[in-house]
C-alpha cells in the first residue's frame, strides 16, 4: 500500500469557505427573517446537536467501510443542497430542519480530513501536515469573511448562500482526487497523536473512537458524591464549563452586534478581524506555552477569555452604543487569543493524562462532555437573554468561565498533591 497523495488538500479551502460562511450568515438570516435571540439559539443548538451525533455516526461508518471519497462527495453534495434550500426559504421553521441536516452532513468531512493527514505522510511529519491543514482552513475562513464584508455592500444575505453552495460544489469536485487504494489508518490513531488531538480540539471537532458507556462517566459522577476517584473527572468538568460559558457568548454574539445597529457588513468585518487575529496568534501560541508551561498557560488563557466576555456585558449594562465597534473588536480579539492558547495547552495536558490503552475511552468522554457543554450553552443563551437581557447573559457566561478556571486550578493542585504522595 502507498501513501495518500496530498492533492486532496485542494478541497480544504473551498470547504472551509462554505463552513465558515454558513456559520456566520445563518444567524444573520434568522434575524433577517424576523427571528430573535431565541430563534438563533435554537438554530445553534440544533446544529451543534447534529454535529455531535454526526461525529459519532460518520466516525463509525469510516472505521467500517473506509469510504473516504464517497463520504466527502456525499457531505459536500448535501451541504450544496442545503445552501440552495436556505436561499429559497423564507421560513425560520424550515431553516430549523435545514441546519440540522447541514450539521449532520457537514461534520462528515472532519474525521475524513484527520485520516487523510495521517495517511499522506509518515508519522514524524503529522505535526507539519496538521499545522498546514489548520492554516489552509484559517485562510478559507478569512476568505469567507472578506467575501461577506465586501458583498454585503452590494447584495442582501440570500446570494451569500449561493456563494456557499458554489464553494461546496467546488470542494465536492476536488474531493474526487482522494485515492482509495492506499494505506488505511484506524481513526483511533488520532488519540495516540498529540498533534492530531490538538488539531481536533482547536477546530472544535468531536472525536469518538468508541461510543462512551455510562460507566465511562464514573469519574464525573463521583464528584457529585463529594469524592475524587480520578482527577480526570475534574478536568472533564472544567472543560464542560469552559465550553458551556464560551458558547453562551458565541451564540449571542451576532444578535448582540445587530442590537448595536451593526450592518451585515460590520458583522462580517468583526469576524474578519477575529480570523486575522487567530491566524497571527496561531504562530505565537506555542512560544507562549513554552515560556509559561502548559498548566500556567491554561490558567492564564482564561483571563483574556473572561475579560472578553465581561467587556460587552459592561457595554450592554451602561448602553455604550457609541463605542460599539472598538468594544466589540476588543472583545472578539481577546476571545480568539485566549482560545488559541487554551486549545494548545489543554490538549497537551489531556494527552499526557490519558493512561496507555484507554485513549479511545478518555477521548470519547471528553468529546461527549464538550458537546453537551456546547449544546446546553446554545439552549441557555436564548431563554436567559430574552428574560434578563444581554448584560446578564454576558455576566453569567463570564461566571461559568470563572468556574472553569477554578476547576482547572483544582485539577492541577490535586494532580500535584497526588504525585507528591
Amino acid at each position: 500500500m502507498q501513501l495518500q497523495s496530498k492533492r486532496w488538500m485542494l478541497y480544504l479551502l473551498p470547504a472551509q469557505i462554505t463552513a465558515q460562511g454558513l456559520s456566520t450568515v445563518i444567524p444573520l438570516y434568522v434575524l433577517f427573517l424576523g427571528g430573535g435571540i431565541g430563534e438563533v439559539a435554537i438554530v445553534s443548538a440544533l446544529q451543534n446537536g447534529a454535529i455531535a451525533i454526526g461525529s459519532l455516526v460518520w466516525g463509525k461508518i469510516i472505521d467500517r467501510f473506509h469510504s473516504k471519497k464517497l463520504i466527502l462527495v456525499l457531505s459536500f453534495f448535501v451541504v450544496l443542497i442545503c445552501s440552495l434550500g436556505m436561499y429559497f426559504t423564507s421560513s425560520v421553521y424550515i431553516l430549523y430542519g435545514l441546519v440540522t441536516i447541514l450539521g449532520f452532513f457537514m461534520v462528515a468531512r472532519s474525521p475524513v480530513t484527520q485520516l487523510l493527514v495521517m495517511e499522506s505522510v509518515q508519522k514524524n511529519l503529522w505535526s507539519w501536515l496538521f499545522a498546514r491543514t489548520s492554516i489552509i482552513g484559517s485562510l478559507g475562513m478569512l476568505t469567507a469573511m472578506i467575501i461577506g464584508t465586501i458583498g454585503s455592500f452590494y447584495f442582501d444575505l440570500r446570494p451569500y448562500f449561493l456563494i456557499c453552495g458554489v464553494s461546496s460544489g467546488i470542494a465536492m469536485i476536488l474531493s474526487t482526487t482522494v485515492k482509495g487504494d492506499v494505506i488505511h489508518i484506524e481513526r483511533s490513531s488520532i488519540a495516540h497523536s498529540l498533534h492530531g488531538l490538538r488539531y481536533s480540539i482547536s477546530n472544535h471537532h468531536f472525536v469518538f473512537p468508541r461510543i462512551p458507556e455510562a460507566y465511562d462517566f464514573r469519574h464525573i459522577l463521583m464528584l457529585f458524591k463529594g469524592r475524587v476517584s480520578n482527577e480526570i473527572g475534574i478536568f472533564y468538568m472544567a472543560s464542560f464549563f469552559f465550553y458551556f460559558g464560551s458558547n453562551i457568548y458565541f451564540t449571542a454574539w451576532t444578535p448582540f452586534l445587530k442590537s448595536l445597529k451593526f450592518s451585515n457588513s460590520d458583522v462580517f468585518l468583526n469576524y474578519t478581524i477575529q480570523t486575522i487575529t487567530m491566524l497571527l496568534v496561531f504562530f505565537i501560541a506555542p512560544k507562549i506555552i513554552s515560556i509559561f508551561g502548559e498548566e500556567r498557560s491554561t490558567v492564564l488563557a482564561h483571563i483574556p477569555r473572561i475579560l472578553g466576555v465581561i467587556i460587552p456585558g459592561l457595554a450592554a449594562l451602561f448602553m455604550i452604543e457609541s463605542l460599539g465597534f472598538p468594544i466589540t473588536m476588543t472583545s472578539a480579539c481577546l476571545m480568539v487569543i485566549a482560545f488559541s492558547i487554551f486549545s494548545t495547552s489543554s490538549s497537551v495536558i489531556f494527552f499526557k493524562s490519558i493512561p496507555q490503552g484507554f485513549e479511545g475511552k478518555y477521548l470519547g468522554v471528553n468529546s461527549a462532555v464538550t458537546g453537551i457543554g456546547v449544546f446546553v450553552g446554545s439552549l441557555v443563551t436564548g431563554e436567559l437573554t430574552k428574560f434578563s437581557g444581554y448584560a446578564t447573559m454576558f455576566f453569567f457566561s463570564s461566571a461559568m468561565l470563572v468556574v472553569s478556571l477554578i476547576l482547572y486550578q483544582a485539577y492541577f493542585r490535586y494532580r500535584l498533591s497526588h504525585k507528591i504522595v
